[in-house]
């Protein structure tokens, strides 16, 4: 037996023992999920049990150094451990922005110091993390931004206003671009600082959504004092973090059209819209459609894996990473006209436990927040048309 063969086999032993059946069901929403943090609660005994079981392994983490508490495995390893994960529907134990966004970055900007003291908090789902870029008047153009980090001894004094910050009112901490400069051109005065949500002079007021829910909020900081040790990179450095980390972000909206996530296309469609004799899905214009979607997605998550191997190879993703936000953001919101389409008109159903509370058409509107979030859907067009096609700018 080879080393990935018995790697394989210790990995479906453990996936077995550990992850509980109510763990191997499609999650209903965002909020089914265990997010951590300081004041995050397990909303059961078996969601605890497989959270631990994975975070005691590295496994919230597979290819995350081993030295910071991730599970160091090797991108083979990885790979089968996801597609065993996968066999069994096993659900991600941690949603984390720790996780998806700033993580990666830490990895590669922050010092010694800051990676022994904020990873394995981030692996062990022990602090959970927003993120502070949009400003009412910097929103696509980014660096327009004007919340200000004024030196004073060996603090910055943060003033300024965040939005559309995903979970800052249930966030332990965030990780925020602020104006340190006003010299030179507007990218170069930018750093990235990492501020506790829970000090002095910060607040937060949550935006409503068309949904009738919303994970935003609008952020506010007034004289927020932060250690200059919480700043990542060099002073005037952090449209160079900024970027990276957004290729990571892009990265994480695209993989929203996982097939695997949430609601299985192909499984409701079953039930809404039932079997022929056949064994085939009753209405074939909608056969044909959610046949369609299935191999668009799968052709989709086989790019990204394949741009994921090309990374560990050490080629940058850069505006690749806009390919992946805009056409991820398409799928899913075509993933929720095809379910609201099989159920028909009971998928209008905004309130009620027959309708459970409108999560469907909620969902559905969410959707089209993809199109606006980690940059919106023109912009990514943009990026592709310049930087991949290399088409003229005129």
């Amino acid at each position: 037996m080879s080393a990935l063969e018995s790697f394989k086999k210790e990995v479906g032993e453990f996936l077995d023992q550990n992850c509980p059946e109510s763990m191997r069901q499609p999650m209903k929403s965002e909020d089914d999920a265990y997010w951590g943090g300081r004041n995050g609660s397990f909303k059961n005994d078996d969601q605890k049990s497989w959270f631990e079981a994975m975070a005691a392994k590295g496994w919230t983490t597979p290819e995350w150094p081993a030295e910071y508490g991730g599970g160091g495995l090797s991108k083979d390893e990885a790979r089968i451990l996801k597609k065993e994960m996968a066999k069994r529907n096993c659900r991600t134990p941690l949603l984390s922005f720790g996780i998806w966004m700033l993580g990666p970055a830490l990895l590669k900007f922050g010092s010694e110091e800051q990676k022994h003291q904020y990873l394995p908090d981030i692996i062990n789902g022990k602090i959970r993390w927003c993120q502070g870029y949009s400003e009412p008047n910097a929103g696509s153009d980014l660096a327009s931004l004007a919340t200000s980090a004024t030196t004073v001894g060996d603090n910055y004094i943060v003033n300024g206003q965040k939005v559309w910050t995903s979970y800052a009112d249930q966030s332990d901490m965030i990780f925020a671009l602020t104006r340190t400069s006003g010299e030179g051109k507007k990218q170069q005065g930018i750093s990235f600082l990492l501020v506790d949500m829970a000090a002095e002079g910060v607040s937060t007021r949550p935006i409503k959504l068309i949904s009738g829910k919303s994970p935003f909020c609008e952020t506010f900081f007034d004289n927020v004092k932060v250690p200059k040790a919480n700043l990542v990179g060099a002073e005037g450095g952090g449209w160079s973090v900024a970027k990276y980390l957004l290729t990571h972000e892009r990265e994480m909206i695209g993989e929203t059209t996982d097939p695997s996530a949430m609601i299985p296309l192909n499984v409701s469609a079953k039930k809404d819209i039932g079997m022929n004799a056949d064994g085939k899905l009753a209405d074939p214009v909608m056969r044909k459609e959610v046949a369609e979607w299935e191999i668009d997605g799968a052709g989709f998550l086989f790019t990204i894996a394949r741009l994921k191997d090309e990374m560990k190879a050490g080629q940058p993703i850069g505006a690749k990473s806009s390919f992946l936000k805009y056409y991820g953001t398409e799928l899913n919101k075509k993933k929720y006209e095809l379910h609201l389409t099989n159920k028909g008109l009971d998928s209008l159903g905004w309130d009620g436990e027959q309708y459970e509370e409108g999560k469907l058409a909620r969902m559905f509107c969410r959707t089209k927040g993809n199109s606006i979030e980690g940059g919106t859907s023109e912009v990514q067009l943009n990026i592709i048309s310049k930087r991949i096609l290399e088409l003229p700018s005129e």
